[in-house]
C-alpha cells in the first residue's frame, strides 16, 4: 500500500514531466500565473477578508473573538478574550503556521500553551507585538493579530496526530477538488501540521476519504511516528462536506487553483482554517502520483459551468469512470 518505487523511477525532470508529475516552474508559469489574478491573492492572503467572505458563502470557519491592529491595543487582550477560557492567537498574513499561538489555558499573568508551556503575559504580549511588526507575515508587511476560538479536533485522530490539530488539505483546479491529504502534527514538527516542519503527510483517496500512502520529511512511512498509529486505518468522516466547503472556495475568491484547508471540529464538523494561492507540491509524494495529470483531465473532460455541490457530486460518483 505505501510503495514508493513509482518516483524513484524517475531520474530526470523530463520524464517527470511524462509521468505527470507537477513541477515548481511548471505550477507557477502554467497552473498559477494562468489562473490565479493576482490582484485577488488578498482574499486569501489576509485571513481576515478570507474569514468574511467563506461566512458571505456559507462556509464554517473558527469564531473571530477580536482583531488586534495596533500596537497599543496589546494591552487590551484579557478583555478581548474575557468570557473565553482558550484562544488562539495567529497573524493575518502568516503562513506555514508560523506565529500561531495556541493557548488552553490562562490566567491574568499566565497562559498554559498546548504543549504544557508556560508563558508570562509580557511573553504574550511580545508575540503579539512580533506579529504586528510582520516577523511571521509574508513579506514582512505590517499585520495585524487575529484572535480565534479553539478548534477542538475530532478525537477520531486523536491516535494519529501529536498535540497539534490535524488538517486536511484539498487542491482545487476550477472549481474541482482535484487532490487531497491529511496532514498530522508531529513532535519533530513542534504540535503543527507542516510538512516541510516534519508532519506526517497522508494521502487521500478523493473518491472517498481513505488513506492511500504516508510520507515523512519526503519518505515512505507507515506508522505514526509518536503515536504508532497505523496510517493505512486513517479515513476522513463527513468526505462530501470536506470537499464542498473545498469547492466554494472556487466562487468565494475566483482563484482557478487554490489550496483549502479544512479542520474536522468535534463539536461544529468540516471547517475551513484558510485558503492558499500557491499551495505546495508535496502532496503528490503523499498520494504516489503526479498532478499535472489529473489537471490535464479536469480541462478535457470535466463539465463547466456546475455548482459547487454539483462539481463535488461529479468527482464523487463520475469521474474517472
Amino acid at each position: 500500500m505505501f510503495g514508493f518505487g513509482w518516483l524513484k523511477n524517475f531520474a530526470s525532470p523530463s520524464e517527470l514531466r511524462k509521468a505527470g508529475v507537477l513541477g515548481m516552474n511548471r505550477r507557477n508559469f502554467n497552473v498559477i500565473s494562468k489562473y490565479n489574478n493576482r490582484r485577488l491573492y488578498p482574499l486569501v492572503d489576509d485571513k481576515v477578508q478570507t474569514k468574511f467572505l467563506a461566512q458571505k458563502v456559507g462556509i464554517t470557519t473558527p469564531h473571530l473573538i477580536g482583531v488586534v491592529s495596533v500596537q497599543n491595543e496589546v494591552k487590551n487582550l484579557l478583555e478581548i478574550v474575557k468570557g473565553f477560557k482558550e484562544f488562539v492567537v495567529k497573524p493575518a498574513h502568516g503562513s506555514g503556521g508560523k506565529g500561531v499561538l495556541v493557548i488552553k489555558r490562562y490566567t491574568p499573568t499566565e497562559f498554559e500553551t498546548t504543549s504544557g508551556r508556560l508563558l508570562t503575559f509580557n511573553e504574550v504580549y511580545q508575540h503579539i507585538s512580533n506579529i504586528l511588526s510582520g516577523l511571521y507575515s509574508l513579506g514582512g508587511q505590517y499585520d495585524v493579530a487575529l484572535i480565534e476560538e479553539l478548534v477542538h479536533f475530532s478525537p477520531i485522530f486523536s491516535e494519529y496526530s501529536y498535540q497539534g490539530v490535524p488538517d486536511v488539505r484539498v487542491i482545487v483546479y476550477k472549481g474541482y477538488p482535484a487532490m487531497s491529504m491529511m496532514r498530522l502534527s508531529t513532535k519533530a514538527s513542534g504540535g503543527r501540521a507542516n510538512l516541510h516542519q516534519g508532519a506526517v503527510g497522508v494521502g487521500l483517496d478523493i473518491k472517498t476519504g481513505k488513506s492511500l500512502k504516508g510520507v515523512m520529511w519526503n519518505m515512505p512511512i507507515e506508522f505514526h511516528p509518536d503515536t504508532n498509529a497505523d496510517l493505512s486505518t486513517l479515513e476522513v468522516p463527513f468526505w462530501r462536506e470536506h470537499l464542498l466547503i473545498a469547492a466554494k472556495g472556487y466562487e468565494m475568491t475566483g482563484l482557478g487553483y487554490l489550496g483549502a484547508d479544512i479542520v474536522l471540529d468535534e463539536f461544529r464538523g468540516p471547517m475551513m482554517l484558510e485558503l492558499n494561492a500557491r499551495p505546495g507540491l508535496a502532496i503528490q509524494i503523499a498520494n504516489g502520483k503526479g498532478l499535472a495529470q489529473i489537471l490535464k483531465k479536469i480541462d478535457k473532460y470535466y463539465p463547466k459551468k456546475l455548482s459547487p455541490e454539483e462539481r463535488v457530486d461529479y468527482v464523487l460518483n463520475k469521474a474517472g469512470k
